[in-house]
Parts: structure tokens; C-alpha cells; sequence
């Protein structure tokens, strides 16, 4: 990422998925294979796509945890965690 804008991450950390199954996710919580797809497909062009390649490499680095401090919204669990009861017999 040559001549890379740090203000880019913090518009990133708020920038929402416009379209499709996604819409109105933020970019960096969109499902890794999701973005492995567009990746495979093609990006869209214009800001779009250059955020997705972005996402892409952030996701590709396991760097995802670098947006915490940047959320406005803390971020969701994939997974919830169910408590189990101990059964007795």
C-alpha cells in the first residue's frame, strides 16, 4: 500500500457494506469468505473496492483486532456462547 493515508483506516472503521446480503455491515466485520470471494471475482471499482482490497489484506494478516479502539459500536460476536446445565442421573 504505497502512499497509504492513515485518515484511510479511520474511514474504514466506519465504512458499511452498500449492497447485498451485507448491506449496512461495517467492511471490517464482513465474513472472511465473503471477501476471499470478491477477492477471487474482483473488486468493484472506485472506493468500494479499494476498501474491500483493504479489508482483504487486514483479514489475510489477522489484523482485524487493530480496529477495536476505532469502533464506535463494540464489535458483535460471530458466535454467542450458550451456557449449558450440568444434567444429573
Amino acid at each position: 500500500m504505497e502512499n497509504f493515508d492513515s485518515s484511510q483506516l479511520l474511514k474504514l472503521a466506519k465504512y458499511r457494506m452498500p449492497f447485498g446480503k451485507y448491506e449496512g455491515h461495517l467492511l471490517i466485520d464482513l465474513p472472511e469468505p465473503y471477501v476471499v470471494w470478491f477477492a477471487s471475482k474482483g473488486f468493484p471499482k472506485g472506493e468500494l473496492g479499494t476498501m474491500l482490497a483493504t479489508v482483504y489484506e487486514i483479514k489475510l494478516n489477522g489484523l482485524e483486532h487493530l480496529f477495536d479502539p476505532l469502533r464506535e459500536e463494540p464489535r458483535k460476536k460471530a458466535v454467542e456462547k450458550k451456557k449449558f446445565t450440568a444434567v444429573k442421573f
